[in-house]
């Protein structure tokens, strides 16, 4: 495993001690690949999860049009219009160990402009 691998799954587990999902909070996790960007957000006091959305999502197949950065604000508006749907209003950001630009801001940026609150 990698120094940058190490590093990031360290910052994850930093992070995960004091960022807890809660049926009135739920945590918005990001996750990313070198191609596609994954979101979901998870009830961690029941361990469920409430909403899902990525970039592989058949509401956003075809529609790639520009960069990963604009398909990341795409997963970030449709996570909050599926959280929307499932009454959640208000979520806690986990970046899970990346930094947060790029295209874990887009996802943030995405779902904060969709009337997710962070």
């Amino acid at each position: 495993m990698g120094s940058r691998l190490v590093g990031r799954e360290r910052r994850k587990l930093r992070v995960r001690g004091t960022v807890n999902g809660t049926p009135e909070r739920p945590r918005l996790t990001v996750t990313r690949s070198l191609t596609h960007i994954y979101a979901q957000v998870v009830d961690d006091m029941s361990g469920r999860t409430v909403a899902f959305a990525s970039s592989l999502s058949k509401e956003l197949k075809g529609n790639a049009e520009g960069d990963k950065k604009a398909d990341a604000k795409r997963v970030g508006a449709l996570i909050a219009e599926k959280c929307k749907a499932a009454k959640v209003d208000a979520v806690v950001f986990d970046r899970n160990g990346y930094p947060y630009h790029g295209r874990i801001a887009a996802v943030a940026d995405g779902a904060r402009e969709a009337g997710l609150q962070f």
